[in-house]
């Protein structure tokens, strides 16, 4: 029988994988999903879950999100918790594009206002920010200097005039996870972080402008600067870039050898890890850490980059046009948080991969795929309870980058894209091609079943007027 066949309905939107259906799961698994999205789900990525619940220390429940599907050791939109003493840290778990995240600015410019602009600021922006794979940029860092990078993030691009204050405080961990170690990280990532930071890379990152289509929470929205249905605003969403890949691919690798060493039973050699105290374990969780700083501090450049071209475009500087981040936040990470379990608080490693943060009355970001809707939510105490302070990151793939690319042709997005008032540039016709629209789940359905669920509840909802692939 397959996996997916011994699911449990809970409700509307969550379903459970309890422990019994394989002998080695330590826990229940559950999933977070609309029947639409159940019906079209992969029975792989289910298998994929309860791999994950038989490691060690690992905590109740591992959790599948509705941007679920097949990913490397475990599915993309999941996230698994282990305790802090008895539990594993896993680089697989984590995630490959380190901080993959994403970060929103808002305007005060409408989108009318904007497409006037849009045949000069798509171009522009596309000239400004390096984009494609192994794309390299306008900065060159010395080793002192990306040092200070992974060790500080946000906070060196506001000491370099890049970001401000205000971006410093609008960042998950304001900007900066303390600990980071770059004696941790190889030569190799050194070397291919120094020419990358400030450059956009390519697969499913994308600068987006859009357009707000609807409010759902008007004090919320108005809270963070989202005013007005019509109003302009920035979406950014991209990594590490080559340095977070190489941190992962070197820990990974450290961490096959880690499983030998301390016995650790694995159903997957993918799912590789360390105990969560061991060397192997602390090491990586450090070298993480730079990654995730790196990740912020390449955002927050890039955003200052964004906010030069629309000054060029409108003969404004860009605090006149309210060009603040509402939000910058992060998934393909691991955080130790304290959560409360059975009653009793404790300290664990939440993995998010392919998942981000859901904290009480604080942002969550959204990203649909290129051409659809994105949106603001805010994070719940429900969330708190149901998915250790988690929500879904995106849309989440529904076909292969392979197969996508077999089946769409890159100049034929672009030309619907144009159809709907969407006006995209790219590196090359395949990258439109394997980001094109069908090749992801529906964003609405992952929306509604986060919804609810109650994990995250909607504030606005916005759609591209120009986008910018790698």
């Amino acid at each position: 029988m397959a996996m997916k066949e011994k699911l449990k309905r809970i409700n509307d939107y969550e379903w459970l994988l309890p422990k019994s259906v394989r002998k080695e799961m330590r826990v229940d698994a559950k999933v977070i999903m609309n029947q639409a999205l159940m019906d079209g789900a992969d029975d792989s990525a289910f298998e994929q879950l309860t791999n994950v619940a038989t490691l060690p220390g690992v905590v109740e429940p591992v959790i599948g999100l509705p941007d679920m599907h097949w990913g490397y050791g475990l599915p993309m939109g999941a996230v698994s918790a282990f305790d802090e003493k008895e539990g594993i840290i896993s680089a697989g778990l984590c995630g490959f594009d380190i901080n993959c995240g994403v970060n929103l600015i808002r305007t005060n410019l409408t989108a009318d206002e904007v497409r006037k602009h849009i045949k000069e600021l798509v171009p522009a922006l596309f000239k400004a920010i390096p984009c494609g794979v192994g794309a390299t940029g306008k900065l060159r860092l010395s080793q002192s200097e990306l040092n200070e990078v992974l060790i500080h993030g946000v906070k060196w691009a506001v000491e370099k005039g890049y970001a401000t204050k205000e971006d410093l405080e609008a960042t998950e961990e304001k900007g900066c996870m303390e600990g980071a170690d770059p004696s941790k990280i190889s030569p190799l990532a050194m070397k291919r972080g120094s020419p990358q930071l400030g450059t956009l890379g390519a697969g499913n990152h994308f600068l987006e402008i859009q357009e707000v289509s609807d409010i759902f929470d008007t004090p919320t929205a108005k809270k963070w600067g989202v005013h007005s249905k019509g109003q302009a605003m920035i979406m950014l969403h991209c990594g590490s870039r080559g340095f977070g890949h190489q941190v992962a691919t070197d820990y990974m690798q450290i961490q096959e050898k880690a499983v030998e060493k301390y016995k650790i039973w694995i159903p997957d050699r993918q799912l590789a890890c360390a105990p969560a105290q061991s060397k192997e374990g602390q090491d990586f969780f450090a070298a993480m850490k730079a990654a995730v700083n790196y990740s912020f501090a390449n955002r927050a450049v890039m955003t200052k980059w964004i906010r030069e071209v629309f000054e060029k475009a409108f003969a404004r500087d860009w605090e006149s046009m309210d060009m603040k981040t509402v939000y910058a936040i992060a998934h393909n990470i691991v955080k130790l948080e304290e959560h409360k379990v059975d009653g009793k608080t404790r300290r664990l490693y939440v993995h998010r991969k392919g998942a981000t943060r859901s904290f009480p009355d604080t942002p969550v970001l959204i990203a649909g795929s290129m051409g659809t809707s994105s949106y603001i939510l805010k994070g719940t105490e429900i969330a708190m309870h149901k998915t250790f302070g988690s929500s879904a990151h995106g849309a989440g793939r529904a076909m292969s980058r392979e197969a996508a690319i077999k089946r769409f042709w890159g100049t034929t997005i672009q030309k619907e894209l144009a159809d709907k008032g969407i006006t995209a540039q790219a590196t090359h016709p395949k990258s439109l091609a394997e980001e094109a629209p069908l090749a992801y789940k529906d964003v609405d359905a992952v929306i509604e079943s986060v919804h609810g669920s109650g994990i995250s509840l909607k504030v606005a909802k916005m759609v591209p007027i120009g986008v910018i692939k790698g």
